[in-house]
């Protein structure tokens, strides 16, 4: 367990496709020769950059160069994780997920594939065009191999996310390279505790040089925020002296998987370009990309500012890290350590249940630090501080029956109640924000409308099942005949965190 110093390392500082390929790169994905813009990023190179590019410059100003023909003449196009997979009809659901894992399971490997960063541990990918790990998706993915008791490989993700931790001082979007200028939400301590729950909590003191330099990460430039500098990359001095933290991204350019949208979203927009950019992955950072909570006139992409807002499930979750370390540091018999992370995670629940919890609106809403007030984006984030058990008994109450109220429709909840086009919105519903709303009810005594929202997806997801054969992405939850849509891409099927829920509440609430 745990055997990071035998690892492989990262070669070189790797870097991402659209630094080592310049001008080819922006050639390519703004050609738009590849309908999906993540496709030519994840293309494996059949020669050395340098060589590629050499021939590039030679032949880009012949008359009969052709731009794809030298694309695929240079590199290998990626492959669908499921593309030879067929679903077994005369399977019940549970029986069809348990087929998939092997499907969705990817090796380690010694030779470098393009953009992909090679883990010491076997994992799983969520399916479709996503063939690499995500971060807080393999949390959710986790809960459905405890069911399956596929407890070796929870044991090698959690090794893996380890590994990440040690190389590059964090847990990236993905294991690509391009995705190493951001996280995702910090769900590593969640997946420590999962394997406590399989391993004894002896796990806590293994894994705790890795949660402290999580916790390090979130926190970097704590000490140097002032009334004049309040931000710095994740973490915010608010008026009253408070830290909490945003998300945010290294690179202000476009991205490279979604290169051909950003670039035109800020050739169009009147905004500074790398201002937009910056804000465009911070979304991304936040998992939730994209959505109306980041928009700040509710609507139109181009108005984004993620990073002027403090997130309350960002907040909770890192209010969960700190828990988790003040547990660890107990176990270490490390008292002060303990007692000063204690510290942190009730003066960090107060912050949130002081900035995040709407009065005018009772419920927990996103904070505007730039215009200190809350955003008037009411979404399911709201049910973190009920996950993570910081919300008061009446907050509780008050979150369950707006849920109940607005957010319940016929296939579980939705995700925010604006109806934009992106796809973390209105009518959409997501397998993760199902789970915390569901178990975070549990947690306050609201084990009625829990188990409405459980069942309602459970019965969502198995009529789209049966009606197509997959598992998929997201749902639409309104109008349960339709399939979910918005976004950058079509819906996607596999799917690693719908299938971990689904199985994980199938465990709680059985079958129809």
């Amino acid at each position: 367990m745990l055997l990071v110093c035998c690892s492989p390392t990262l070669s070189q500082a790797q870097q991402s496709p659209d630094e080592l390929y310049g001008e080819l790169f922006k050639e390519v994905q703004l050609s738009g020769i590849f309908p999906d813009s993540k496709t030519f990023p994840d293309c494996i190179p059949l020669h050395s950059p340098e060589a590629i590019l050499q021939k590039y410059q030679a032949q880009k100003a012949d008359t009969d160069f052709n731009l794809k023909e030298f694309v695929l003449a240079n590199f290998q196009l990626p492959k669908s994780p499921s593309v030879n997979f067929e679903t077994d009809t005369t399977n019940d659901v549970a029986e069809h997920i348990n087929a998939l894992w092997p499907v969705l399971t990817r090796q380690p490997s010694d030779e470098l594939k393009g953009s992909l960063i090679i883990l010491p541990e076997s994992y799983i990918v969520p399916g479709g065009r996503f063939r690499e790990i995500y971060y807080w998706d393999s949390y959710f993915t986790m809960l459905g191999l405890q069911q399956s008791e596929e407890y070796q490989l929870i044991r090698n993700m959690v090794d893996n996310f380890s590994f990440l931790i040690e190389t590059l001082g964090f847990i990236p979007n993905g294991n690509r390279t391009y995705y190493t200028s951001r996280s995702q939400p910090p769900f590593y301590a969640l997946m420590v505790r999962l394997l406590a729950d399989i391993d004894g909590d002896s796990i806590l003191n293994t894994y705790l040089p890795q949660l402290e330099k999580e916790y390090a990460f979130w926190m970097e430039g704590e000490g140097q925020l002032s009334t004049t500098e309040p931000a710095h990359k994740r973490v915010v001095m608010l008026e009253d002296g408070t830290i909490l933290n945003r998300y945010w991204d290294e690179r202000p350019e476009p991205r490279p998987e979604s290169y051909k949208e950003d670039y035109e979203l800020a050739e169009s927009s009147e905004r500074p370009a790398e201002e937009l950019y910056r804000n465009l992955r911070a979304a991304c950072e936040s998992g939730w990309d994209f959505s109306s909570r980041w928009l700040k006139d509710g609507q139109s992409l181009g108005s984004i500012h993620t990073t002027d807002i403090i997130p309350v499930d960002l907040n909770s979750l890192i209010y969960h890290l700190e828990v988790t370390l003040a547990d660890a540091y107990a176990q270490a018999g490390q008292k002060n350590k303990q007692l000063q992370m204690e510290e942190k995670a009730s003066q960090r629940a107060e912050a949130i249940r002081k900035y995040c919890w709407s009065k005018k609106g009772r419920f927990y809403i996103d904070y505007d630090f730039v215009a200190q007030k809350n955003t008037d984006k009411f979404s399911l984030a709201a049910v973190y501080p009920l996950f993570v058990e910081i919300a008061t008994q009446q907050e509780a109450v008050r979150v369950s029956r707006k849920l109940g109220k607005d957010f319940l429709q016929p296939g579980g909840l939705l995700t925010t109640l604006n109806n934009t086009g992106q796809q973390w919105d209105a009518p959409n519903g997501w397998a993760p924000l199902q789970w915390l709303a569901y178990r975070g009810l549990m947690n306050y005594g609201q084990d009625k409308l829990a188990d409405k929202i459980a069942q309602r997806w459970r019965d969502n997801n198995i009529r789209v099942f049966q009606n197509t054969g997959k598992m998929v992405e997201k749902y639409n939850v309104k109008d349960i005949t339709l399939e979910a849509g918005g976004g950058e891409y079509p819906v996607q099927d596999g799917f690693g965190w719908s299938n971990g829920v689904l199985l994980k509440i199938i465990s709680e609430q059985g079958l129809p």
